[in-house]
């Protein structure tokens, strides 16, 4: 998508190229460094940056996130946490979502499905090594490269509050927070396989446990 009129041209010493996106969180942008390194670059909305509570979540998890490395993630390049406009910039993943693929092909043939399923759990161990637990792992947090998959968008504070969610460093050292990363991971994978229809994985209630509804 090109950029709109309300849209910013540059963030940090990046130049803004096209939307790629736009949640509750804020605006996600393909951007370029001055040596041409494609990044995707998150825009915190204006609300939420007004927000102590928010911001204070957003600079210690972009910090925990720093620390996330593998082949199957991809990694955080840079961020401001501290300015009018927070804003964080991951390495650009060339590729659809798992989502776009099968929206538009359908099923994956059983052998992608066990590769994927392979690369998928490998980035859940590298994030939970980092001390985090991925609260969104979802067909669309999930880009299809050449080379195999990358997971995104993982312990990036929320925005949403309420009785459901639970802190990220609580999280990321429970059992609970482990095994709810398992199972949106098996989720993911059944949605876009060829047994779809014959097997189907329970929904998560707010803290991460099976909420006892299947879906």
């Amino acid at each position: 998508m090109t950029l709109q009129d309300g849209d910013p041209r540059s963030i940090g010493a990046y130049t803004l190229e096209d939307r790629l996106g736009a949640g509750g969180m804020g605006v996600v942008y393909r951007g370029r460094s001055l040596s041409g390194r494609l990044l995707a670059i998150k825009v915190i909305r204006p609300e939420l940056a007004r927000d102590p509570s928010f911001r204070g979540r957003f600079r210690r998890e972009v910090a925990a996130a720093r620390r996330v490395s593998g082949a199957f993630t991809a990694p955080v390049v840079d961020a401001d946490a501290e300015g009018p406009t927070p804003w964080l910039a991951t390495l650009f993943v060339p590729g659809p979502s798992l989502a776009e693929q099968v929206a538009r092909q359908g099923a994956l043939p059983a052998a992608e499905v066990l590769r994927l399923a392979a690369g998928l759990a490998e980035a859940l161990r590298d994030i939970h090594r980092a001390g985090l637990v991925h609260r969104d792992l979802k067909p669309g947090n999930v880009l299809l490269a050449e080379d195999g998959p990358r997971v995104i968008d993982f312990g990036i504070a929320r925005a949403s509050v309420g009785p459901g969610p639970w802190c990220w460093w609580r999280a990321a050292t429970s059992t609970r927070g482990r095994r709810a990363s398992a199972v949106r991971l098996g989720r993911a994978v059944l949605r876009c396989s060829p047994w779809v229809g014959q097997h189907r994985a329970p929904c998560l209630s707010g803290d991460g446990t099976p909420g006892g509804t299947l879906c």
